[in-house]
């Protein structure tokens, strides 16, 4: 109706509008009626239109159709039957970006490393951002599979798209299309995102957000209050030095802590030390590794087990919701078992 709330800012200026083909007069009262009429009628067409697509979409996506627009698709193409098509010099950016976040490169780091060996994005752009780095990381498609109707359309008239958090169903097809990261690749990196978004929490409640700058980021702790060492730069009376301090010494977190300051270069002697008396004595180090393995093993087995079945009971219930209810749950059993197979990662990577 934006038509008529034009028209009608127009006429308390005393503007007229003249349709010639339909002879209306947006002055004149009858004018105004038959316009309204009209505008109306349009709509309805407009609405009836935009309904038809939807269900032409919905039918394509329950015959597992894949529709991907390929002009900002880094790694895939079409072919002339509208296939996805892998684009070899795209697709090694893809894996040399899986490569580096497993091996503990941050989105930013991995962000500059593109930027600076001048590699474009999907859209061609030269700029990289860390939310690309993320969508690529998560994006189904890069091991064959697709998840279909993402997004959907709100509004008709003002094609407002937004996020589909289970409004209207979602199709998940396996093996649409050849894949450019294995499988195993991938849920590696799906239980990675999940983990460094996590952080680390410290005794005082703060989060700490994950950091990759260093080797041994994230991995030394204080024996005495719990928090996160940091790595420091130290000049002291004209003497530069790298040290890891308790962050409780570094900021004012309210808790006392007495841990010693360490200079980096006595940790990387430590830890070359205790690797090479691991080596001298592995046999006795994997019989206690294996001791320690059967003996958590044995200790969370059961609760892993019911953890398991807690959450195929909670399954169950919803799919069996949906089918009493008449609703379309192929999309959601489908979505869910995929969410479902990394739940069973985080307990149990064996399974």
């Amino acid at each position: 109706m934006d038509c008529l709330q034009y028209i009608r800012k127009l006429k308390d200026k005393n503007v007229a509008v003249y349709f010639e083909k339909e002879n209306i007069n947006t002055l004149d009262a009858k004018g105004e009626i038959m316009l309204t009429i009209m505008a109306s009628l349009a709509q309805q067409e407009s609405q009836s239109l935009s309904q038809n697509v939807k269900l032409g979409y919905q039918y394509r996506y329950q015959q597992g159709e894949v529709m991907v627009n390929c002009s900002r698709f880094l790694g895939y193409t079409k072919d002339e039957n509208k296939r996805l098509v892998i684009v070899p010099e795209e697709a090694e950016i893809v894996k040399r970006i899986y490569r580096e976040y497993l091996d503990g490169s941050s989105m930013d780091k991995i962000k500059k490393g593109l930027e600076a060996d001048g590699i474009l994005t999907g859209a061609g752009k030269k700029r990289w951002h860390t939310s690309t780095i993320r969508k690529i990381l998560s994006n189904e498609k890069y091991i064959g599979d697709a998840l279909l109707q993402k997004t959907y359309t709100v509004d008709f008239l003002t094609k407002k798209r937004v996020v589909n958090n289970g409004i209207v169903p979602q199709y998940y097809v396996e093996n649409s299309h050849e894949a450019i990261i294995p499988r195993e690749i991938f849920m590696q990196v799906q239980e990675e995102l999940v983990r460094r978004s996590k952080g680390h929490i410290s005794t005082s409640g703060k989060k700490r957000n994950f950091s990759a700058n260093h080797v041994f980021s994230q991995i030394i702790f204080c024996g005495e209050c719990g928090e996160i060492y940091r790595r420091v730069h130290w000049n002291n009376r004209g003497k530069k030095s790298i040290v890891w301090r308790c962050v409780s010494r570094l900021e004012n977190t309210g808790l006392t802590c007495h841990s010693r300051t360490v200079l980096e270069d006595m940790i990387g002697l430590a830890t070359v030390d205790a690797i090479n008396k691991l080596i001298g004595q592995k046999d006795g180090f994997l019989t206690i590794l294996k001791e320690n393995i059967e003996t958590v093993i044995s200790e969370t087995g059961n609760n892993v087990v019911s953890e398991i079945d807690k959450k195929l009971e909670e399954l169950q219930k919803d799919l069996l919701r949906l089918a009493n209810s008449k609703e379309d749950y192929n999309a959601y059993s489908a979505r869910k078992f995929f969410h479902f197979k990394i739940f069973l990662k985080e307990f149990s990577p064996s399974l």
